[in-house]
């Protein structure tokens, strides 16, 4: 019989199992309240509401945990300051995610209870992710992530588009698990074991010769299937398909939340079990980097469609945050972290201004559909040109200090080549997102859009938009946490 001593400290993991309770108590209220018709807005009204509730309380319980190094089940679960930062930023983009759906389920005829449900459970498998201390238990949350993923791209049943993304995402994401799994699987064979920290003993010290061809293989397939998750080239190809045919706060959350928790899990991996390792795959990862940069600037000049160049500008400022990586050291992982910070609020306000983008009642994605609007929105554009400027690097928003802090960290490594090629492209990149505020303020009026429908999502813009427009004037709790939790990952 198991006695009280031998159970396992559950404290680290709680806001996770509070998490996973909450998903299936959500369930059984859901499906009870389930009739048709009308009933099933409310009971979508209803959950996605308790939905952000508990992601909220779910924030506070992982910030509860903050400044101890804490590990359960048999050292596959870690909570540090690191996987506290990385989880208040997921849990922060899942619940804006969420109150970004809140109308528009209603009008495009996707009010179902388990769209929130889904958001819940895909965030449960982030945190997992960031707190993996085990390729195992990595892989496990990764796949927790992932299936949740798949159906939200599909959600739209009757969208021909949507479920073609959802197909597109599954089938390449499954390759990547795939490669993924195939790593882990070559590590284990040739070092004995799974566990990150055990790995860090294994290699730290270790490099050149020393080390086997099948490790190196190992990493490389890691390296490779993470890459897909973070949409880094060359493991790009479903973003822009999945982010245009997706419903957009689908498009909206995928561009946030799981970027960051695949980034998050992307730098843990790299700093901690294969730390000792830096030379054999650092060069992966400034060659992504660069690929991305370039891949994210000049595809993104002639396209059309809103999300399709918020596709590729979301691959270009991962090479941005891959930087930070490639630097390696604290001072690489903090300005990583204070970029994801800054990019949250970015792409959640900027997706939060398309889907204001309507036209007789309908989604409109076309930039030229943007045509003249400051005399129509004027406010809409004002926030809309705010996230542009800031997302273009041009100080002194939010976005501009982003990138500073990352160049920074690259000149400190000495880096100097990495930096000139991220500052080029990001000049390159600044010719499209400036476009767009040409476009809104100085292109002829065509035909106006609606009026934006409901508050939240003006509330959500106002919010994002103050947050990105004055972050200089007082940036110092996003600083101070960033450098707590990149001291954390090399102190563990």
């Amino acid at each position: 019989m198991t006695t009280l001593a031998e159970l396992p400290n559950i404290v680290p993991a709680l806001p996770e199992l509070f998490l996973a309770l909450v998903i299936m108590a959500l369930m059984m209220l859901g499906v009870f309240h389930k009739t048709g018709g009308l009933e099933d807005v409310k009971a979508s009204r209803l959950i996605s509401l308790l939905c952000v509730i508990a992601l909220l309380l779910a924030i506070m319980l992982v910030s509860a945990l903050s400044g101890n190094r804490l590990m359960t089940f048999s050292d596959m679960f870690v909570s540090d300051t690191f996987a506290v930062y990385c989880k208040v930023l997921v849990l922060t983009g899942s619940a804006l995610a969420i109150v970004l759906a809140y109308g528009f389920q209603e009008r495009h005829d996707m009010a179902r209870f388990e769209y929130a449900i889904l958001i819940v459970f895909a965030t449960l498998g982030m945190m997992m992710m960031i707190s993996a201390n085990d390729l195992i238990s990595l892989y496990v949350g990764l796949e927790l992530q992932s299936l949740s993923l798949y159906v939200i791209a599909a959600f739209q049943r009757d969208d021909t588009r949507s479920t073609e993304a959802g197909l597109k995402y599954f089938v390449l994401g499954a390759v990547a698990s795939g490669m993924l799994l195939y790593g882990a699987s070559l590590i284990y064979g040739f070092t004995g074991t799974t566990n990150f920290d055990q790995l860090a003993g294994l290699f730290n010290g270790h490099g050149g010769d020393t080390v086997s061809i099948g490790v190196i293989f190992g990493i490389v397939f890691i390296i490779a299937g993470l890459a897909f998750k973070v949409s880094a080239v060359p493991f790009h190809m479903w973003t822009p398909d999945v982010y245009e045919g997706a419903p957009t706060p689908v498009t909206a959350f995928f561009s946030v939340a799981p970027k960051i928790a695949a980034l998050a899990l992307f730098i843990r991996v790299m700093v901690g079990p294969f730390g000792g390792l830096v030379e054999h795959w650092q060069q992966i990862v400034i060659f992504i980097s660069i690929a991305s940069m370039l891949l994210g600037a000049f595809a993104a000049i002639n396209q059309r469609n809103i999300k399709r160049l918020m596709a590729y500008s979301s691959i270009g400022h991962v090479g941005y945050a891959l930087i930070g990586l490639a630097a390696g050291g604290e001072a690489g992982v903090r300005s990583v972290l204070i970029y994801l910070a800054i990019y949250l609020f970015m792409n959640i306000g900027v997706f939060a201004c398309i889907l204001c983008m309507r036209r007789d009642g309908s989604m409109v994605e076309g930039i030229g559909d943007l045509a003249g609007m400051s005399r129509t929105h004027p406010m809409l554009a004002l926030g809309l040109g705010i996230f542009m400027f800031s997302m273009a690097g041009i100080p002194p928003f939010a976005g501009f200090f982003g990138k500073l802090y990352i160049f920074l960290a690259a000149i400190e490594a000495k880096m100097y080549g990495l930096a000139v090629i991220g500052v080029l492209s990001s000049v390159v990149a600044a010719f499209y997102y400036i476009r767009i505020v040409q476009i809104v303020y100085f292109q002829e009026l065509d035909e106006p859009l609606d009026k934006p429908t409901g508050p939240e999502l003006g509330i959500v813009i106002a919010a994002t938009g103050v947050f990105v427009a004055f972050f200089f004037v007082y940036p110092t709790p996003i600083l101070s946490a960033a450098t707590a939790a990149a001291a954390a990952l090399f102190a563990g």
